[in-house]
């Protein structure tokens, strides 16, 4: 299909985007990756009279490694998170859910910035950055503000971000210990039907620290205080991470769809976590 009659606009960097946005409102739409909109707008399914491409704000696509800080422009793609070595080495997690998110053509072009910022509970990236406890940078007509991402969704495509703001970045501290994201989906290059991104830190045979976020459960991505201290002050044995599981499915809200019924969704999503603690703590 064929979208309806828009501008286009083109800015060279945020504060000129920020402006498109503030003089038009509702009738602006940010593109970033564009896998989300443009199928959107060829459906006649979101009318854009104003769409503002970020492709030529060089700003947006710096990817930086500062000791222990990880800095992501917005306009980073999936495929340069995949293949920055510097990351790899910072934040491993976050190479090993960007492998699974749809296929190479979608990793080529999808950008982190619009995985996060869309507000769409099936994306991979939003509990990935509750899990990391990220910091979102929005820029606006007033400047800029910080958002933790654990503070930024509200509910299906409803998140902290106003009309006339632009996410423009990511910032985490590199986390330490084990690590892993497992996500089961029911063929290659779909949204999950239940993703977990865990993160273990263990010292002397003891869990110290644990974050445990998870993907396609609830109308937003769940970050699990409880499964997280459900963990700390044990050894991660099968009755603490049976623990942990109970915890973490204590606070979600699946949604009956074409992936399968609410109880299906509870037992993938029990299966997922359990595998996803179990690896984290073998590599921590």
């Amino acid at each position: 299909m064929i979208p309806s009659a828009f501008e286009y606009h083109r800015p060279a960097d945020v504060k000129s985007a920020v402006g498109v946005l503030q003089q038009y409102g509702e009738e602006a739409r940010v593109l970033a990756g564009g896998h989300s909109l443009i199928p959107m707008m060829k459906l006649r399914m979101a009318a854009v009279e104003h769409l503002v491409d970020l492709q030529d704000i060089t700003e947006l696509k710096a990817l930086t490694v500062a000791g222990d800080t990880v800095h992501l422009g917005a306009m980073v793609t999936q495929h340069e998170l995949i293949n920055s070595v510097a990351l790899a080495k910072a934040a491993p997690l976050l190479r090993e859910a960007a492998l699974q998110i749809a296929d190479p053509q979608v990793r080529y072009v999808g950008t982190i910035g619009g995985n996060v910022a869309n507000g769409d509970p099936a994306n991979d990236m939003p509990g990935l950055m509750q899990c990391l406890d990220a910091t979102f940078t929005l820029a606006g007509p007033s400047g800029e503000r910080e958002v933790k991402a654990r503070d930024f969704y509200e509910s299906a495509y409803v998140t902290a971000c106003d009309d006339d703001e632009i996410l423009v970045a990511i910032t985490f501290k590199a986390p330490t210990g084990g690590y892993a994201y497992e996500k089961q989906k029911r063929k290659i290059g779909d949204y999950a039907t239940a993703a977990a991104a865990v993160l273990i830190t263990i010292s002397g045979g003891k869990c110290t620290a644990a974050s445990i976020a998870m993907t396609n459960l609830a109308d937003t991505p769940i970050w699990s205080k409880a499964a997280g201290a459900a963990l700390v002050g044990t050894a991660c044995a099968e009755a603490d991470i049976a623990a942990a599981v109970a915890a973490a499915l204590a606070g979600i809200s699946p949604t009956e769809d074409n992936r399968g019924p609410v109880a299906f969704k509870r037992h993938v999503a029990g299966v997922v976590i359990k595998r996803a603690i179990e690896r984290a703590v073998s590599r921590a």
